[in-house]
């Protein structure tokens, strides 16, 4: 499944620039992929879809809001001193690499607590147990892209980067 969503990356540069999903399954088999994948691989886009499509305000009616008041974003956002608790399921599906990597890149300000909670999501329908953290990196460069955003180049770097030859200082 982590092929076909690297292809998928790889080859649309925003999310709203993929294809529907037929047309998408049919290119995604021109190409190779097994069937099988490909099924996994456009639910789980279809998923992040509708969790990126949840992140919209929603559009109040011009002459229904005129006395009524506008919501605020920020009533949105979770508070400085909140703290987001992993379940028992989390942690075991997700494990320490993942989970130390999710809280870095909240920490350095490139991961919000809305995106956070897409990434936490997408990671639990992912096959694996534990999942890998290259599997994990993928996903988040999957939900920058369903957002329409690109990552700060330290952390798509970060993101791409194969780390298994790093020496540690």
């Amino acid at each position: 499944m982590f092929e076909v969503l690297v292809f998928v990356y790889e080859n649309y540069w925003r999310g709203d620039a993929c294809p529907e999903l037929a047309h998408l399954e049919r290119k995604l088999n021109a190409v190779g992929f097994e069937a099988e994948e490909i099924q996994d691989a456009l639910t789980w886009l279809n998923d992040l879809n509708l969790a990126a499509r949840g992140l919209q305000l929603p559009a109040l009616d011009n002459e229904a809001s005129s006395s009524a008041p506008q919501p605020d974003i920020q009533t949105w956002a979770p508070s400085r001193n909140s703290m987001r608790i992993y379940s028992m399921a989390e942690q075991a599906h997700l494990g320490a690499d993942c989970l130390g990597f999710v809280t870095f890149l909240e920490n350095s300000g490139v991961l919000p607590a809305h995106m956070r909670e897409i990434v936490i999501d997408r990671a639990m329908a992912a096959p694996a147990d534990p999942l890998p953290l290259d599997d994990l990196k993928i996903i988040v460069l999957m939900v920058f892209w369903s957002l329409g955003q690109e990552p700060d180049p330290l952390i798509l770097d970060e993101l791409c980067d194969d780390t298994s030859n790093r020496l540690a200082h």
